[in-house]
């Protein structure tokens, strides 16, 4: 076991012998194989045991513990928590609760001791119950390939990783191993108990799986070595289309490029927001149900202005864009020019003033009229126009939106429609309306930057006067030149 256990800790596990490795042991014969393998192999130790005090003999398990690892001559850091009132406070399974509390103290540990990792006592046997589990679950390929022998869990630490090196190793060969070595495991009556999902999958549903096929295990265990091979072709080709579809990414929101987005298989599409929301809330289980929803409301004709997905995190498809966002995310408007309130901002010809979030606007006179209409007519920036300064003041205003407001666009020869026709036929974003900048003269609308000039004041061929406005965003310097 050792020969092939020392190249699984340094080729799968990824450790190295000149750092220390926190070592989460519970007294059973699993975790404490994983000590003793580990110390004979040559790595340097820190063992932690948490105690749940969901037994009365827990405080005694952890003193046969730390008498264990002080024979072997290891250093041990005990603690522990009420599991039962941490579950009720959060609204939590005991299992899930016991999990965190665990993983919490095991990476608090890490941390202090700057460990290059956590090691914790998986075998194969928790490998195909947490398999099963996963498929009673409804999960995809990254449940049913089961647990790796490295990785990382952000919502513990972001650099710190889990190793499991026993991932290949049967329960029983644990059982013998301690026996051999002279190891007493204790016992957790809690294991034996089929109040919790993963004992009535250990003790109820396997061994009935097994009168259909006695070596059930091992089938499902090369099916979860099958399917690390397709997950590593699918994380691959998520990677390069992640960075294809995704605009930016934080903790609170990643944005995708709808139209790039809904371009792709719709196999893709799904593990792409599966990908978005482990992003936003590493290690949430999230079924086929969930993402389903999710590509039916991006492909949807008319969607909704948002879609509650799990663990309170939301969607919301805006036009081009469309955001997976955590639970307390706000959407953020620096994308768009906004009027930092509701006053009027005054801005004369060759002036520049400024507006929310670093956007600018940029007012100049033209000189040259014919090069203003050759400039207009290949333009494709909305964010810059040429007007016929003919019927125009020397200063102007920019300001939000108002009840009643009219507007008539270039391309309607004059007619007038209202604004918030105008905005719902352009597909603004509804909250992005209210502080739109517009610039009047009057109560008369000139231009709505991102979209048209007014028909009245377009260039013509027998315009003598040009005026340009440019609305430039914090990260673009640069302006046309007259």
């Amino acid at each position: 076991m050792l020969e092939n256990f020392e190249a699984i800790l340094e080729c799968e596990c990824g450790l190295v012998k000149d750092r220390l490795t926190v070592v989460g042991v519970s007294g059973g014969p699993d975790s404490l194989c994983l000590m003793e393998a580990m110390r004979k192999a040559g790595y340097p130790l820190l063992i932690g045991y948490f105690d749940h005090k969901l037994r009365p003999e827990s405080v005694s398990d952890a003193r046969k513990v730390e008498k264990t690892a002080g024979r072997l001559m290891l250093p041990c850091v005990i603690d522990g928590a009420d599991v039962r009132t941490y579950a009720d406070e959060k609204k939590m399974s005991i299992e899930e609760a016991a999990r965190t509390l665990r993983y919490r103290f095991l990476f608090d540990l890490a941390r202090r001791q700057k460990a290059q990792a956590v090691a914790v006592g998986h075998t194969a046997d928790d490998q195909v119950e947490t398999v099963l589990m996963h498929f009673l679950r409804g999960s995809g390929i990254s449940g049913l390939k089961g647990m790796s022998h490295r990785s990382v869990i952000k919502s513990f630490d972001p650099d710190i990783p889990v190793v499991r090196p026993l991932l290949d190793t049967w329960r029983e060969e644990t059982v013998l191993f301690c026996a051999v070595n002279g190891i007493r495991p204790v016992h957790d009556m809690t294991n034996d108990s089929i109040n919790f999902q993963r004992n009535r999958i250990r003790h109820l549903l396997i061994p009935e799986l097994e009168t259909y096929n006695p070596r059930f295990r091992e089938t499902i265990l090369r099916m979860s070595y099958s399917l690390k091979g397709d997950f590593a072709f699918v994380m691959e080709s998520l990677e390069q289309a992640w960075g294809e579809v995704v605009v930016s990414a934080n903790e609170e929101i990643v944005t995708f490029d709808l139209h790039r987005l809904t371009s792709l298989p719709l196999g893709l599409q799904r593990n792409l927001i599966r990908h978005a929301m482990h992003t936003l809330h590493a290690g949430v289980d999230i079924g086929y149900r969930t993402l389903r929803r999710a590509v039916e409301f991006i492909h949807a004709p008319v969607p909704g202005p948002r879609l509650d997905l799990k663990a309170g995190m939301r969607l919301y498809r805006e036009v081009e864009l469309l955001h997976v966002c955590a639970p307390h995310a706000e959407l953020p408007f620096d994308r768009w020019p906004q009027l930092p309130g509701d006053a009027p901002i005054s801005i004369g010809i060759g002036e520049q003033t400024a507006l929310a979030g670093g956007w600018r606007v940029i007012s100049e006179i033209w000189r040259l009229p014919a090069l203003a209409m050759e400039q207009s007519g290949e333009n494709e920036d909305p964010l810059q126009v040429w007007l016929d300064a003919e019927e125009l003041p020397e200063r102007f205003d920019i300001r939000v939106r108002r009840q009643g407001d009219q507007f008539s666009p270039l391309g309607m020869d004059g007619h007038s429609q209202k604004l918030s026709d105008f905005f719902v036929n352009e597909k603004l974003p509804q909250r992005a309306r209210d502080r739109w900048p517009l610039l009047c003269v009057g109560d008369e609308i000139i231009w709505v930057p991102g979209f048209r000039p007014a028909h009245r004041h377009r260039l013509k061929e027998s315009t003598k006067r040009v005026v340009y406005f440019s609305l430039q965003h914090p990260e673009k310097n640069e302006q046309p030149r007259s």
